[in-house]
């Protein structure tokens, strides 16, 4: 799909920053006083949050699960998120971080990285269906539909229509427009609004997938993907190693909601990946106001434990039968529809070593395209103060 060599879209005592956290493998003890006030505390905070209505069900602390559960909430769309302790979380799974230090958050950022623009549709932003864990924990998604295997197939095809920088690259960041793409039956098969940073095979990723197969539904989704070094294999959310989450409230593979409407109100999703400059690891923050979610520690890294020297922000699918009978992608119209009718992402622009946002020069360091423009195009590949955009997607269905 991309250039050679850069890998396709899907193919490619522990102490914290002003808190501390303990990482160990042996059994921790649980404190029932302690964790009935954090209980208490935590429906208090549920009662008076907006975002929270998200949440129809939260069971007892360790009811049927791990130890480390201090909670199970279910949502009205059916997911299951368990609360479990920040420290044991699935990252630490991983060989090179047995005995990390918890970064909390980011130790330096601007406050203001993208300047206000109106291209394009005025848009609304989206939101993650919020899961208010007890502090010191993060909420983990049980109940996925589909098997525990990732359905990744080296005989899968894919194809893309978005906007691709190489260029030495410490981040990237993309306002995406949120649609459901119709993706028929659960053969594997998936359609994504994205943004990805690659070095080599290594990369890092997250926007919109609608995936039923991984799923079990043809909800939009936020989803996150990397691949480091080590196990070398593509990882989605968190059921590998490697990505420590520290938002005790955002549901990685949670549904996004509410969606875009064709030829109606439009809704977004604001994603920034950045290379932190002190401790080098690689951030993933959400929305307008940049909440941290997690990120990607430096040491699973080769070749991105530096920098990334290539990026995407647009539109792809990717299945077994996408050469055969593609799925839809982005609104599921053609680019050239235009305003409030074709998917897009706006204001991107890639991270300097400086820890600056700026927008490279089109058709140089950056280019716009689509890898079968009968069934997949773009349009309106311009610039302004806020960056690129690009609208793109189409209908599928085409041989």
């Amino acid at each position: 799909m991309s250039p050679a060599p850069v890998p396709s879209p899907l193919t490619q005592t522990a102490r914290s920053y002003g808190t501390e956290y303990t990482v160990e493998s042996s059994t921790m003890k649980p404190n029932k006083a302690i964790e009935a006030f954090l209980f208490i505390s935590y429906l208090v905070l549920v009662v008076g949050l907006k975002r929270a209505t998200c949440i129809q069900h939260i069971e007892k602390f360790r009811q049927g699960s791990s130890q480390h559960v201090n909670m199970t909430v279910q949502t009205k769309d059916g997911d299951v998120f368990e609360c479990i302790d920040l420290s044991v979380q699935p990252a630490f799974a991983h060989p090179l971080l047995k005995n990390h230090t918890i970064q909390v958050k980011p130790s330096y950022y601007r406050s203001r990285l993208i300047e206000n623009s109106s291209l394009l549709a005025s848009s609304l932003e989206a939101e993650l269906c919020t899961v208010k864990c007890p502090p010191g924990t993060i909420p983990v998604l049980r109940s996925h539909k589909g098997p525990i295997t990732t359905f990744l197939d080296d005989n899968e095809s894919e194809e893309m229509s978005a906007i691709q920088t190489t260029i030495d690259t410490y981040g990237a960041h993309a306002t995406i427009s949120i649609y459901e793409p119709i993706v028929k039956g659960k053969n594997g098969d998936r359609s994504a609004a994205w943004l990805q940073i690659n070095n080599g095979r290594e990369a890092i990723g997250a926007g919109n997938i609608v995936w039923p197969s991984f799923s079990g539904d043809n909800f939009a989704r936020f989803h996150i993907y990397w691949i480091d070094s080590v196990l070398n294999k593509e990882c989605y959310d968190l059921r590998c190693s490697g990505f420590v989450q520290v938002s005790q409230s955002i549901g990685i593979g949670g549904r996004i909601q509410p969606v875009s409407t064709y030829n109606g109100e439009q809704r977004v999703i604001n994603v920034l990946l950045f290379k932190d400059p002190k401790t080098k690891n690689w951030w993933l923050m959400y929305g307008k106001d940049k909440t941290p979610i997690g990120y990607w520690p430096s040491t699973i890294f080769t070749a991105m434990k530096d920098k990334g020297d290539y990026s995407l922000a647009g539109g792809f699918v990717r299945g077994p039968t996408v050469k055969s009978d593609p799925p839809q992608m982005g609104s599921g119209h053609f680019a050239s529809e235009g305003l409030k009718k074709a998917a897009f992402v706006k204001n991107v622009q890639i991270m300097d070593e400086n820890n600056k946002l700026f927008t490279p020069e089109l058709w140089d360091k950056a280019k716009a395209g689509s890898s079968r423009q009968k069934c997949y195009t773009f349009d309106d590949f311009a610039k302004n103060d806020g960056g690129m955009h690009i609208y793109f997607g189409g209908p599928g269905g085409c041989t």
